[in-house]
């Protein structure tokens, strides 16, 4: 009996065990076919003339500033297990038009206090309602698109504004040793970020909410504290990319923020952050955004349009979602 007892102990856990085994090796063979696809993508990257000339390498380096400081506070987000944000593009042109507003009148240091707490606010307004009220993040995010470009527009006329004349310090715009400035903030705010995820409570908290919302409120974590606390953190460092586009152009337009939410949220699962939450790097965001401008500056080099740069971005968004879930058994 007992023999019989265990035999059967011993053949229920083999079943048990095979599907999870087979989950794994299938995680790990769409792991390496995501891994390899990319590799591939960078030496079709590489090989294109002209890539690795410094204007190109400059190019490269402005643009993945403003798509990567998006995509580190789209990051947050995801890994709080609230999928993405639409509304990061409109916050982006928001804040670059209310920095603007505020250098006008205040002066640079305040008028930067004034952008990155209007773009923290409005983020995490958003993060409120999800995580208190459980709102659906998507259409959070959706409402929130619509009201910012609403309220904006119609107060500003559709127009653009203008900086006022020294009133954006030179010091703020170039280079430092030949980087430009955007790229060292960037690699600043992936850094502090990273630090966020893996050196704090709230860190640990996001993760575990991201990866079961129930589980993490069982264990007394304030589970509407750290979503909006993720969303604040990502209103901030989106507000960065507005106010690095701003400084650069001298100016302020909602259409800055354009298309910044879909590159984001391309370069967020590039970098391999799990589309459920619970799993994510700011320093794979980092690596993300990289492969995401560097398509977008090889397209320019072959003389394709904006259009072909969208159509990338989807397509890329896509491969990685199917290598996702099927690499996850679903």
């Amino acid at each position: 009996m007992t023999e019989r007892s265990t035999a059967g102990a011993d053949s229920a856990g083999s079943v048990a065990a095979d599907p999870l085994r087979a989950r794994f090796d299938r995680a790990r063979v769409f792991s390496w076919a995501q891994t390899i696809g990319i590799v591939v993508l960078l030496a079709i990257i590489f090989a294109t003339p002209g890539f690795l000339a410094g204007p190109s390498i400059l190019s490269l380096l402005t643009t993945v500033s403003f798509i990567g400081c998006v995509a580190i506070g789209m990051t947050l987000i995801t890994i709080s297990g609230n999928i993405m944000s639409f509304a990061l593009g409109a916050t982006v042109g928001v804040t670059a038009m209310v920095f603007i507003l505020a250098v006008n009148w205040l002066g640079f240091g305040p008028g930067l206090v004034v952008g990155l707490l209007i773009g923290s606010l409005l983020t995490g307004l958003q993060g409120l309602l999800i995580g208190w009220v459980r709102a659906n993040p998507i259409i959070v995010s959706i409402a929130a698109l619509a009201l910012i470009y609403g309220v904006t527009q119609a107060f500003t006329e559709k127009g653009t504004i203008y900086a006022d004349p020294g009133t954006v310090p030179a010091s703020v715009k170039g280079k430092i040793a030949g980087i430009p400035i955007e790229f060292i903030v960037f690699l600043l705010s992936a850094v502090v970020a990273q630090l966020i995820l893996s050196a704090t409570r709230f860190g640990r908290n996001l993760f575990m909410v991201g990866s079961s919302f129930r589980a993490a409120e069982a264990v007394g974590v304030s589970t509407w504290r750290t979503v909006t606390g993720a969303y604040l953190w990502a209103g901030f460092f989106t507000s960065l990319a507005g106010i690095m586009l701003a400084i650069r152009y001298d100016s302020a337009n909602m259409d800055y923020g354009v298309a910044y939410d879909y590159d984001a949220i391309a370069a967020v699962l590039v970098g391999g952050t799990a589309i459920g939450g619970g799993q994510g790097s700011a320093l794979r965001t980092l690596a993300g955004a990289m492969v995401i401008a560097s398509v977008q500056v090889m397209l320019l080099l072959q003389g394709l349009r904006q259009e072909w740069q969208y159509l990338a971005a989807g397509l890329i968004v896509l491969a990685v979602i199917i290598l996702q879930a099927r690499g996850s058994g679903r």
